[in-house]
């Protein structure tokens, strides 16, 4: 465990970062979210090159924490709720490998917690998990506007069906860890 006011950082991707972000940035421990991409051989790509599936990336969140606060097992306890980790390139509607479930560990450690959080996940779905579990490559952040997005559109046609369903079942399944 680190110590108080140390940070890590995790990587995550459970499908649209917009949906990953907005949980995030309500998790107590959390001290910066911010969505990009990663995993893919194109150099600074754009939101248009990802989403047009050619550039390996997958649409991520890059998120510091606080350990002292929450733990990296705790966060990936989070993640396997807020998304489904059985559905291969997709969440919903949202199909193609920029969606994959995908984590991308920071040191043997988060790798070690990893495998043992998804192994114990394994039981409670009823399809096997298809998350990777990758080590982190280089992190490209999104476009400024995609950050924050849902506080700043709450009322946009995919924030309001897609993001804020997931945000409510954070709420409450995991109130306790809310700011």
């Amino acid at each position: 465990m680190s110590e108080q006011g140390q940070r890590e950082v995790a990587i995550l991707g459970g499908g649209c970062f917009w949906c990953v972000e907005a949980v995030y940035l309500e998790v107590r421990g959390v001290t910066s979210v911010e969505s990009g991409y990663m995993g893919g051989h194109v150099v600074n790509p754009t939101y248009e090159q990802v989403c047009g599936a050619g550039t390996g990336h997958a649409e991520v969140v890059r998120l510091e924490f606080d350990p002292a606060v929450i733990s990296y097992r705790d966060i990936l306890e989070i993640f396997f709720t807020i998304h489904d980790p059985t559905t291969q390139d997709r969440q919903g509607n949202d199909v193609g490998p920029q969606y994959r479930s995908v984590i991308f560990y920071q040191d043997a450690q988060q790798e070690a917690t990893a495998r043992q959080v998804m192994a114990e996940m394994a039981s409670v779905w009823d399809a096997p998990l298809v998350t990777q579990l990758v080590p982190a490559e280089t992190w490209y952040k999104a476009e400024e506007y995609h950050q924050n997005y849902y506080a700043q559109h709450p009322m946009q046609g995919y924030c309001a069906f897609v993001v804020a369903p997931k945000v409510a079942k954070f709420r409450k399944t995991f109130q306790h860890w809310r700011k």
